[in-house]
């Protein structure tokens, strides 16, 4: 029909299923960061900023850890599925 434009939509590059990101992604991606932050800390000014923060609770910062490496672990997971 005259005046009527028709857009056609093409299709996406990244799938919806890759573009969102869940609860777990974004703690994993927040943990590794953190752990990342913390190693340039100790190898650039030998500050363990964990250890700083939660020395008091060494089973706190333990944990902290083990998660920190669970969650690299989940993100070359998370990097393959893309």
């Amino acid at each position: 029909m005259e005046g009527e434009h028709h857009i056609e939509k093409r299709p996406s590059i990244v799938s919806r299923t890759h573009s969102r990101k869940d609860a777990l992604d974004w703690v994993s991606i927040v943990l590794v960061i953190i752990g990342g932050l913390n190693w340039g800390l100790v190898g650039a000014f030998n500050i363990d900023l964990i250890q700083a923060v939660f020395g008091s609770f060494p089973s706190v910062a333990r944990i902290l850890y083990i998660l920190v490496g669970l969650s690299a672990i989940y993100m070359i997971y998370y990097a393959s599925k893309t």
